[in-house]
């Protein structure tokens, strides 16, 4: 059972930044495509960035130009930069996983989700 951990989320002002980290260990972590949704309350889970296995990427336009997904398949981490963050960018940030070469941006692929970390962000 493939296990993912997420860390760096935190509480932040407004035009801060935070880097998120996926760790994914004892996974046959190159061949699948990793991605990064959020969750905020009353709202629907949605898709914010992915990178398949072969390296393309995907994001969500609400994030596009601030965020910044990349891997890096030696130590089996994803990662996600957010810069310029907003409070709507408020919300629980999930990795996931999904055999795919390519960048995958609906959560009803994916097979394997870590427990979620918290992003605050304040006006």
């Amino acid at each position: 059972q493939a296990q993912l951990v997420e860390s760096g989320g935190g509480s932040v002002q407004a035009g801060g930044s935070l880097r998120l980290t996926c760790a994914a260990p004892g996974f046959t972590y190159s061949v699948y495509c990793m991605g990064w949704f959020r969750q905020a309350p009353g709202k629907e889970r949605e898709g914010v960035a992915g990178i398949g296995s072969d390296g393309s990427y995907s994001y969500a336009d609400s994030v596009k130009g601030r965020f910044t997904i990349s891997r890096d398949n030696t130590r089996n981490a994803l990662y996600l930069q957010m810069d310029s963050l907003k409070p709507e960018d408020t919300a629980m940030y999930y990795c996931a996983a999904v055999f795919s070469p390519t960048p995958v941006m609906s959560d009803s692929w994916y097979d394997y989700w870590g427990q979620g970390t918290q992003v605050t962000v304040s006006s």
